[in-house]
């Protein structure tokens, strides 16, 4: 997919997440990697109303080199890109339930949302680990980002929302609703009693799809 591509996959998947309240308002922020750098959505901008010409470019340093300026939040996506090389975008959401559950103090800030279906653990994988609150916008994120991305597809930063990586932006895009979809799940399931998928079945699926 060439560039001029992506820009127009880019503006099309995320004026779907904005029509179905996955992002509201200017909130957050999706990234794409290209051979000579990176596309990303520019600061301060909606979701669902995105120009593909003027999304903002960066080169393999993560400098500004087109488009329109970038979002405050370009280092979100350095760390996670830094540390997993074979991710291919970044989605990054303020959604409605994933948010919720970032926002809970009574769950493991390693996995918070339990394996409960096959397609959790095929997208989003086994590890969901919570990033201790900071600022929105404030780069001191960074390091915390990059040490959990390190061991996981998506994380949840607290009190924020969640960041999602896939090898390209589909698959990225894909990872982001599920995670949305298995937290609605699993805050429509607290104080039931569950049954998870066990160890063997996580890792058969991990097999065959991780």
């Amino acid at each position: 997919m060439n560039e001029t591509e992506l820009r127009v996959l880019l503006a099309e998947l995320a004026a779907s997440l904005f029509a179905r309240g996955y992002a509201v308002g200017s909130a957050g922020n999706i990234s794409a990697k290209l051979s000579d750098g990176y596309l990303m959505t520019p600061t301060n901008s909606s979701l669902g109303r995105l120009d593909p010409v003027r999304i903002s470019k960066l080169d393999l340093n993560f400098e500004h080199v087109g488009g329109d300026k970038p979002s405050k939040e370009v280092f979100m996506h350095r760390a996670v890109y830094q540390a997993r090389p074979d991710a291919g975008a970044v989605v990054h959401l303020h959604s409605t339930m994933a948010t919720a559950v970032s926002c809970l103090d009574d769950v493991d800030q390693t996995a918070p949302i339990p394996a409960l279906t096959p397609y959790f653990v095929m997208r989003v994988g086994e590890n969901l680990p919570v990033v201790p609150y900071y600022r929105p916008g404030n780069p001191a994120m960074e390091p915390a980002i990059h040490a959990a991305a390190l061991g996981a597809k998506a994380l949840l930063l607290a009190n924020h929302g969640p960041v999602v990586s896939g090898k390209n932006l589909i698959d990225a895009v894909y990872a982001a609703e599920e995670l949305e979809e298995s937290a609605r799940l699993f805050l429509l399931l607290r104080g039931q009693r569950v049954r998870a998928l066990t160890a063997e079945q996580r890792a058969e699926l991990l097999g065959h799809f991780g």
